[in-house]
């Protein structure tokens, strides 16, 4: 075989991993519209009623917590909230309402980075791959609670979120409303109802659970075989290409995860993209980190254009309140080093002890994002 016939032969493999990858980030992507789906099914009416009533700024902030860890979506419970504070479940005085709903956007953020972790639990086969992945996706859990530990204080007792909240939508009001529906859930979102559809068709009881476990499945293997083939397809030139590009500067990864989050609408989807990128070695924790946190700026705006379509003060100043969480949360931890190096190193500590041992990432979603939650919410109620 003549050098020509080789380079046409490497072409060829070339393009058909190319389409091999295009394929099953597709089934990745319908994989995580599955686990969403399921949750939904099981949690949504609990976790409105969760919600149906006030409650103290920590349980509201556990109720966030617990209620996006059902429904798998942070944009899901901050509607659910924009809704309550729009129908006066909080109280018809919008300063008070909007000041009520905080806590429960803020326990949203820290509730949303369960599907990442999940999604790490991908690569527990493979020693280095899963340390990687699994640092890459809890580095969100812990800036997400560290933000928590220094706003929810600020917002307690001097009110700084839902004042900035209440100032941003008193200069948006009569904005208008748009509109916007996300490329990849309109790709998905078939796939995902037929195959939900088939499994309500066989009249099980638990179908909701069952479909958790197919997505397990679909995620795993989707999982596998994505990092075998982005590593065989010149993974030194991906890797210098985001070097290089996309994740350059702090800043430019933070606006690509600001922009990918918008486009697709959910900052599950966008952190998730990037775990089988950092388990196969491409992307590194301190690239990933800034990313993760475009990806909760990003994800306020689904909230937002919701609430501009109610056009009143409270609805629209909730989804600035979860804008404003977000927005401090970087200002305050990202320009100091010391404090913006502790997410990134309890990660990489946490990842240690979870390759040590593989059961320690399930414990720690199950106590963490269901258990302390749900034991706080009933023994104050």
């Amino acid at each position: 075989m003549n050098s020509i016939e080789k380079s046409t032969k490497l072409i060829f493999i070339n393009y058909i991993k190319i389409v091999g990858i295009l394929a099953i980030l597709y089934l990745f992507l319908v994989s995580i519209g599955m686990i969403g789906a399921g949750f939904k099914g099981l949690g949504r009416g609990f976790a409105e009623q969760l919600m149906s009533g006030n409650a103290a700024p920590i349980i509201g902030l556990f109720i966030g917590i617990l209620a996006t860890s059902l429904i798998q979506s942070s944009s899901t419970t901050t509607s659910i909230v924009v809704g309550m504070v729009a129908a006066g479940t909080f109280g018809e005085d919008p300063m008070i309402a909007v000041a009520t709903a905080i806590p429960y956007i803020m326990g949203a953020n820290i509730g949303t980075s369960i599907t990442n972790t999940i999604v790490s639990l991908g690569h527990i086969v493979n020693k280095n791959e899963f340390r990687r992945a699994f640092e890459a996706s809890i580095v969100h859990d812990f800036f997400n609670v560290l933000s928590v530990l220094i706003l929810f204080p600020l917002q307690l007792y001097f009110g700084v979120i839902s004042k900035t909240a209440n100032w941003m939508a008193s200069l948006f009001l009569g904005a208008g409303t748009f509109t916007f529906k996300s490329p990849v859930k309109m790709m998905t979102k078939p796939a995902v109802d037929a195959i939900k559809d088939f499994f309500q068709m066989q009249d099980i009881i638990n179908h909701n659970w069952l479909l958790i476990f197919a997505a397990l499945i679909l995620l795993f293997i989707s999982l596998r075989f994505l990092t075998i083939l982005i590593r065989s397809l010149v993974m030194e030139r991906l890797e210098a290409f985001f070097d290089s590009h996309i994740f350059k500067t702090w800043l430019r990864a933070m606006g690509f995860g600001v922009f990918i989050t918008i486009l697709v609408q959910s900052s599950s989807i966008t952190t998730s993209l990037m775990v089988p990128l950092a388990g196969a070695g491409i992307l590194q924790l301190r690239q990933i980190f800034p990313y993760t946190l475009g990806a909760n700026i990003g994800t306020t705006i689904t909230a937002l254009l919701a609430s501009l379509v109610a056009g009143t003060h409270a609805p629209l100043a909730v989804a600035f309140g979860h804008l404003a969480f977000n927005i401090y949360g970087i200002l305050l931890i990202w320009p100091i080093e010391k404090i913006r190096n502790i997410p990134i190193k309890m990660s990489e500590k946490f990842a240690a002890i979870a390759v040590r041992n593989r059961m320690v990432p399930m414990v720690y979603i199950l106590v963490v994002f269901f258990l302390i939650p749900l034991t706080l919410i009933f023994i104050v109620r």
